[in-house]
């Protein structure tokens, strides 16, 4: 008989299953899908079992690192839920540049160690997510725009297969599993149970600009900011955030606040790569202005958790797009005119394209990235505020070349995020190593 002889297993109607299963979702709105068992592993051997378990009894199997999925996409109804989040161990090599760590390991955590060495990865801009999901699904973070998205760091990995067994993945070793591993997100089929990353030299200077709009002047900061995205010093990350007040500033109106992180070798070369940001014509009519300020990692996490409360509901949406300023203004004139209460809000960023990313199973790409969060607390608002992304989104869709699984909302709107050509190829590499679909594929498909 197969058992799960060192893990935690919860099946459904034992105690500690409700607190275990609500326990993988980070996003207060928890989804009503009740997995048939619950697993939690504690080391790789735990996962084996899981997955021989899984196999020998007909289960199919979602996995869960983090739980910051918006839409829960690894809580399914039925089969097996294998927690990963555990397996945080972490071990950095600095004279080799590399690090090897689990999938629980909690990215910001990740980065402040490496910030503490002088080195630095580019995790994500929230605290709390683990690498498992964020590297699985590309993994845009700090200083992307140069250093590409974090999946491209990763130079190999351990991996549990439909089969139970374990096995390395690189370049030479299962290939296709490991170019199917940078980017394909909740659809990868395999248990990841440790990442061989790549590190970098960490950035000498890091710095950020300050400006603040009133929302009168919309048409003028977006028109202007979708102009500069061509532009910009790849060292700066455009963001533009909209939202029924400005976060961590203390006033109630509705606004627009750039705040731009920046990574230079001197504070000289910090300021003048921002210096671009502060030439919006309506720069007169800013509430506040503030070019060029040192920043460190703590400042920058603190500030992006300001629009991102715990205890909170949240459903978000996103697309990729090329078109023009003229194009998008209609758009984004109606989410500011239908936006929901702070803390929910709509973030236009500028995005770093690369061609030689054509090839990787890893999503789709536009010069301009824009993501709407809805974010409420009260059940009772739920039918009020549950369609906004989702809808806007679909009102734009003409005009998007794609979206991204960091904020996915596919179970709601279906969209395309990653190439045909690639998504042909990941069928073959599914069929491969995942014949009989053992392991759950996107929430609401393709």
């Amino acid at each position: 008989m197969i058992s799960l002889p060192t893990a935690k297993a919860f099946p459904r109607g034992a105690d500690g299953y409700e607190s275990a299963r609500r326990a993988t979702v980070w996003n207060g709105l928890v989804p009503e899908r009740f997995p048939d068992i619950i697993v939690q592993a504690h080391e790789t051997d735990d996962v084996v079992a899981a997955i021989r378990y899984a196999r020998a009894y007909g289960y199919q199997v979602g996995i869960r690192s983090g739980g910051h999925s918006w839409t829960a996409s690894h809580l399914r109804d039925g089969g097996l839920l294998l927690d990963v989040s555990r397996l945080d161990q972490c071990a950095v090599e600095p004279d080799r540049m590399t690090a090897d760590v689990g999938p629980g390991k909690v990215a910001s955590e990740f980065a402040t160690e490496l910030d503490a060495q002088g080195l630095f990865f580019p995790a994500g801009h929230c605290e709390g997510i683990c690498l498992g999901g964020y590297l699985l699904q590309g993994g845009y973070g700090w200083n992307s725009p140069v250093l590409g998205p974090a999946c491209e760091s990763v130079l190999g990995l351990e991996v549990v297969t439909a089969d139970g067994e374990l096995i390395h993945c690189d370049p030479e070793n299962h290939p296709d599993l490991y170019w199917a591993a940078r980017g394909s997100g909740p659809g990868f089929f395999g248990v990841v149970t440790s990442f061989k990353l790549r590190v970098h030299p960490r950035p000498a200077v890091w710095g950020t600009c300050l400006y603040m709009y009133p929302i009168e002047v919309a048409d003028e900061v977006f028109a202007w900011g979708r102009s500069l995205i061509p532009e910009i010093d790849d060292r700066v990350e455009l963001q533009i955030h909209t939202g029924r007040s400005f976060p961590g500033a203390g006033l109630d109106q509705p606004g627009i606040t750039i705040a731009s992180p920046v990574f230079a070798d001197s504070e000289e070369e910090a300021a003048k790569a921002l210096a671009p940001l502060g030439t919006c014509p309506v720069i007169d009519k800013a509430i506040v202005s503030l070019p060029y300020a040192p920043a460190t990692l703590a400042n920058w996490y603190t500030a992006v958790m300001t629009s991102y409360p715990r205890g909170h509901r949240y459903i978000a949406d996103n697309m990729f797009t090329s078109a023009s300023a003229e194009a998008l203004l209609p758009g984004i004139r109606k989410i500011i005119e239908t936006m929901p209460p702070h803390p929910s809000h709509f973030i236009f960023t500028g995005w770093r394209t690369d061609p030689a990313r054509a090839d990787m199973v890893y999503g789709v790409e536009d010069e301009v990235y824009m993501a709407l969060y809805t974010i409420w607390q009260d059940p009772a608002d739920d039918d009020r505020y549950r369609d906004w992304a989702a809808s806007n989104m679909a009102a734009m869709s003409h005009l998007a070349t794609g979206s991204s699984l960091a904020d996915e909302n596919l179970c709601r709107r279906p969209s395309r995020f990653i190439a045909e050509s690639n998504m042909a190829r990941l069928d073959r590499v599914r069929s491969a190593y995942d014949p009989e679909n053992r392991f759950h594929s996107w929430l609401g498909g393709v």
